[in-house]
C-alpha cells in the first residue's frame, strides 16, 4: 500500500483541520510532510508537532521568530514570509491541499502545480481570479486538479467517467445562510455576530460572511465554470437548507444525478486525499434518508441577496470581472467586520468597484502577475470609494 505525502496550505483553518482528521484516520496511507499557516505561530507549531510534519511555514514574516521559538527542540525546519511559503510548496509531495483563504492563496496554488502532482483545491479564489491561467498551467504540466469544496467535489463524483459533452447543466446548492428567511429590512440591520452564525458549518470569518451574503455561492459558480469547462448558462444555484444534496448533474438524456452527504468537509477531503481509492472517513454522522427532515429546495432571492446576482453578472461577463468582483468583495467583507459599513454595503461597494473598474478594460489574466495586478487595482478602487464615505455606517 502506497504512503502518500501531503503538503497542507492553510493548515490551521477549518479545511486544514478536516484534512488532518482524515490523515489521522488513515496513517498507513497518508502522511503530512509540510504545513503552512497565516500568522498564528502557536497554532501552526502545535499542528506541526501533532502531525509529524518536517517543515512549517507562516505567510506573515513578522511571526517568524515566534514560530522558531514554538518549534525549538522539535527538529522541524521552519520559516516565515513569502519565500518560506514558496519553499514549502516546492518541497516534494504527492498531494498539495490548497486551503489558504482568499486571493492570498493564488500565488502558492499556482506554484503548487507541478508534473505528476495532485492539487486538492479548496481555495476557490484561484480559479475566480485566474481560472484560465490556472487550468492551462495544470494541463500543460500534467498536474491533477481535484475539487475540495463540498459542492464541486459532489459534482466531480457524480460526473464520474462521463465526458463533459454528456452534461446539459450542473446545479450547486446553497444553505441560504443565516438570513435565508429574513426580510430585506432585517438583513439591512444585520450585525457581524449574526452574519457569523452559519446554520451548518463552522468556518472562517470571511467565508462565513460570504455565505450570509450568498457571494460564496456566486464565487463557486465561477469556480465550477473553469473546473468543468461549462458555459455560464449551464450553471445554476438552488437553495437547500439541509445541505444533504451538494450538487446535481443534469445529463443530455434528461437524467439527473445528485451528490449527497452530511455537511462535513471531511467527506470531500477524504475523497480528494484518496485519489484513486476510497479512504476511511473519520467518525461522522452518516445519514439515513428515512430519518432526515424533508429535503427542501427553493430558488435564490436575488433581490434580498444582490451579491449573488453580482457574481452571476461577473460570470457572464468573463474577462477580468470575476477577479475584480473577488477583490472588491474581500475589501467589503473586511470593512463590514470592522464596523465600517452595514451589511448591504458589501454588495453596494462591490457593485461600485465593478462598474468603475470596467473603464480600465482589463482582459482575462494570462498569468499570476496579471491576476495580482488586477486584484491590486480593484482593492485600491475599493479603498478609495470607502474613504469617500457613502458606504460608511452612520
Amino acid at each position: 500500500m502506497t504512503l502518500r505525502s501531503v503538503t497542507l496550505l492553510g493548515a490551521t483553518g477549518s479545511v486544514g483541520r478536516s484534512v488532518c482528521d482524515v490523515v489521522a484516520e488513515n496513517p498507513e496511507r497518508l502522511a503530512i510532510e509540510t504545513v503552512v499557516g497565516g500568522r498564528d505561530a502557536a497554532a501552526l507549531a502545535a499542528l506541526a508537532r501533532q502531525t509529524g510534519a518536517r517543515f512549517a511555514a507562516l505567510a506573515d514574516e513578522t511571526a517568524g521568530e515566534a514560530l522558531r521559538a514554538a518549534l525549538a527542540g522539535s527538529g522541524i525546519a521552519n520559516g516565515a514570509g513569502r519565500g518560506a511559503v514558496l519553499e514549502a510548496v516546492a518541497r516534494p509531495a504527492d498531494i498539495v491541499v490548497s486551503a489558504i483563504s482568499g486571493a492570498a492563496g493564488l500565488e502558492a496554488t499556482f506554484a503548487a502545480l507541478a508534473p505528476g502532482r495532485a492539487l486538492a483545491l479548496a481555495n476557490k479564489e484561484s480559479l475566480v481570479c485566474a481560472g484560465e491561467a490556472v487550468m492551462a498551467r495544470a494541463q500543460a504540466v500534467g498536474a491533477r486538479l481535484l475539487p475540495l469544496d463540498s459542492e464541486h467535489n459532489a459534482l466531480h463524483q457524480v460526473l464520474g467517467g462521463e465526458p463533459i459533452s454528456a452534461v446539459r447543466g450542473m446545479t450547486l446548492t446553497a444553505s441560504g445562510g443565516p438570513f435565508r428567511s429574513w426580510s430585506a429590512a432585517e438583513i439591512a440591520e444585520a450585525r457581524p455576530e449574526q452574519a457569523l452564525k452559519h446554520p451548518n458549518y463552522a468556518m472562517g470569518a470571511k467565508i462565513t460572511i460570504d455565505s450570509a451574503s450568498m457571494m460564496n455561492k456566486g464565487l463557486e459558480l465561477i469556480e465550477a465554470r473553469f473546473l468543468f469547462g461549462l458555459r455560464p448558462d449551464q450553471l445554476d444555484v438552488l437553495v437547500h437548507p439541509q445541505q444533504i444534496v451538494h450538487g446535481l448533474v443534469t445529463f443530455r438524456d434528461g437524467s439527473v444525478s445528485a451528490g449527497m452527504a452530511v455537511p462535513d468537509m471531511r467527506v470531500a477531503a477524504a475523497h480528494c486525499l484518496g485519489l484513486d481509492g476510497r479512504l476511511d472517513a473519520p467518525p461522522t454522522r452518516f445519514f439515513d434518508l428515512a430519518l432526515q427532515e424533508p429535503l427542501a429546495f427553493e430558488r435564490p432571492d436575488l433581490v434580498r441577496f444582490p451579491a449573488l446576482a453580482l457574481a452571476m453578472a461577473a460570470l457572464a461577463a468573463g474577462g477580468a470581472q470575476p477577479a475584480i468582483l473577488n477583490a472588491a468583495n474581500e475589501v467589503a467583507v473586511a470593512a463590514f467586520l470592522a464596523g465600517r459599513i452595514a451589511f448591504p454595503g458589501i454588495p453596494a461597494l462591490v457593485d461600485a468597484v465593478c462598474a468603475e473598474a470596467a473603464s480600465a478594460r482589463w482582459s482575462a489574466p494570462r498569468d499570476i502577475a496579471e491576476a495580482l495586478a488586477i486584484d491590486h487595482d480593484a482593492r485600491r478602487r475599493a479603498a478609495a470609494l470607502l474613504s469617500q464615505g457613502p458606504f460608511a455606517v452612520t
